[in-house]
């Protein structure tokens, strides 16, 4: 089954915004667990992955108006759950990810599965090969649930895909569940899955965790392998999972570095966070603002010390690296990963069939284009400003001795679908501003970088804080996180 690409625009289930139904009793249960828990009891044998995998694609049924699924296959799946079934009864020994269905990013090659990016273009593309950490799950026992709908070539926040559809966000379906990986944000939020992959350029594994209310990991850079990904850059690109738990986020690290080494939250009793409020917590959206400061409240009598301090040159630092080299390193990669992957199309046909909106951009930004990067300003963002940047994150948690830099995630919560300007307070911001500024800095630096649900605004929609470590800080991240987690809480399931 190929989800439709019209745009759902929620005439079957526009109630209230909602578009999940409830799951029946039996099946609740199963759609709660974790992936560790679902794991654990498949590899015993006192939960079947027939019986698992079909209770998650029922859910992902219910939840088909959220357009979370470019492909969706309901018979490759229980193909595939039947034969881990069959591999665990005969004895072979069972991996960390044994009959886990796992959604993922539709520009993940997958051999199985069409790889579409998200792009006319590349529409029932088949790449030659799994890429890289697709070979690694499918080798650790995980069943790939399907292609999950995305910003088109993952150039945007919102993951309003005018080629196969808008994504809805779980919490409240007219609006975005954030991009570009707004498909497996949005189908982890709806227990459709517990552990998913995305993939995060600049932002776009933390922005649709943020605005679905789910977990997020951004890895260092280069932690986990990005071949056979459809890229932007190899600066900053970085596959990586999206979970309801952050004790799932840390079995795919595990599994994709493997590095085991174990886990546990602790108190946080005298762990320093950094505060930097000139540049992440200015201009906050007022629901925003009230969530993410009760959440640091909260942090703070479990007994955080918050230690405040701006971090120099930040915005000016940003705006001399992270465009320049995501513009300039498209025009390379992309023809790269197309001849690589197997595929026919060349840049001039994939800018020719992209959608409307997307056209306009790939054309500003090839040569002679009024956004067209020259080789000497790419040359300073990347040989200059970008190391001067990282200099600056590794000086400033050297001299103010923090575990993380903590902020929210975004300055706003989910916005309307087709929204392109936003209101804070008597201010009129440009979407991409309020929604890229804070998560711009992690990911140019190449720095870990983890989101987790602080709360809910009076709306009801999700607010998150990230936390942003030192470059190679990975899994002292994820233990904090854990730790984390266990203060602030979860959120609630979106109401069916």
């Amino acid at each position: 089954m190929s989800v439709s690409r019209r745009g759902f625009i929620l005439a079957a289930s526009a109630v209230s915004g909602r578009a999940l139904a409830a799951p029946a009793d039996d099946s609740a249960g199963l759609l709660a667990l974790s992936a560790g828990d679902a794991v654990t009891a498949m590899r015993r044998g006192s939960l079947t992955a027939e019986k698992y995998a079909a209770a998650l694609l029922d859910q992902c049924d219910r939840g088909k108006a959220l357009n979370a699924f470019i492909t969706l296959n309901p018979d490759q799946v229980l193909q595939a759950a039947r034969a881990a079934d069959l591999k665990r009864k005969s004895g072979v020994k069972t991996g960390p990810l044994h009959g886990l269905p796992m959604p993922v990013k539709d520009s993940v090659n997958t051999r199985d599965y069409p790889t579409t990016a998200g792009t006319p273009a590349l529409r029932g593309f088949h790449p030659r090969e799994d890429a890289a950490v697709v070979r690694i799950l499918r080798d650790n026992g995980a069943i790939i649930l399907g292609k999950t709908n995305l910003h088109e070539l993952s150039l945007g926040w919102t993951s309003n895909n005018q080629a196969f559809g808008a994504v809805h966000n779980p919490y409240d379906a007219t609006r975005i569940p954030g991009g570009s990986s707004g498909g497996t944000a949005a189908a982890i939020a709806a227990r459709m899955a517990p552990l998913g992959v995305a993939e995060d350029t600049e932002g776009s594994i933390r922005v649709p965790a943020a605005l679905c209310g789910v977990a997020g990991f951004r890895p260092t850079t280069l932690r986990y392998p990005s071949a056979g990904v459809a890229p932007i850059s190899s600066l900053f690109d970085q596959v990586g999972p999206q979970a309801r738990l952050v004790s799932d986020l840390a079995l795919f690290d595990s599994v994709v570095s493997g590095d085991w080494k174990p886990l546990r939250a602790r108190t946080l009793k005298g762990v320093k966070l950094g505060v930097a409020r000139g540049y992440f917590w200015a201009g906050l959206d007022p629901e925003v603002e009230r969530v993410a400061t009760a959440a640091l409240r909260k942090l703070q009598d479990a007994g955080v010390i918050l230690v405040e301090g701006d971090i120099e040159d930040l915005a000016g630092l940003i705006r001399r690296t992270t465009s320049a080299i995501q513009l300039h390193d498209l025009l390379h990669t992309v023809p790269k990963y197309l001849s690589d992957s197997g595929s026919a199309v060349t840049w001039e046909q994939l800018v020719a069939q992209a959608s409307p909106d997307l056209r306009g951009s790939l054309t500003a930004y090839s040569p002679g284009g009024r956004a067209f990067v020259s080789e000497d300003a790419y040359v300073a963002a990347r040989d200059v400003n970008l190391p001067k940047l990282r200099e600056t994150f590794r000086a400033y948690f050297a001299s103010y001795g923090v575990s993380a830099v903590v902020f929210p995630a975004t300055m706003i919560p989910a916005t309307l679908i087709g929204q392109d300007q936003v209101k804070i307070g008597d201010r009129t911001v440009p979407f991409g501003s309020a929604i890229s500024r804070n998560i711009a800095p992690g990911s140019t630096a190449g720095l870990p970088g983890l989101v987790l649900p602080a709360g809910l605004t009076q709306e009801g929609l999700p607010v998150a804080l990230e936390f942003d470590g030192p470059a190679g800080t990975d899994r002292a991240l994820l233990a904090l996180g854990l730790s984390v987690e266990r203060v602030l809480g979860h959120l609630p399931a979106p109401v069916a």
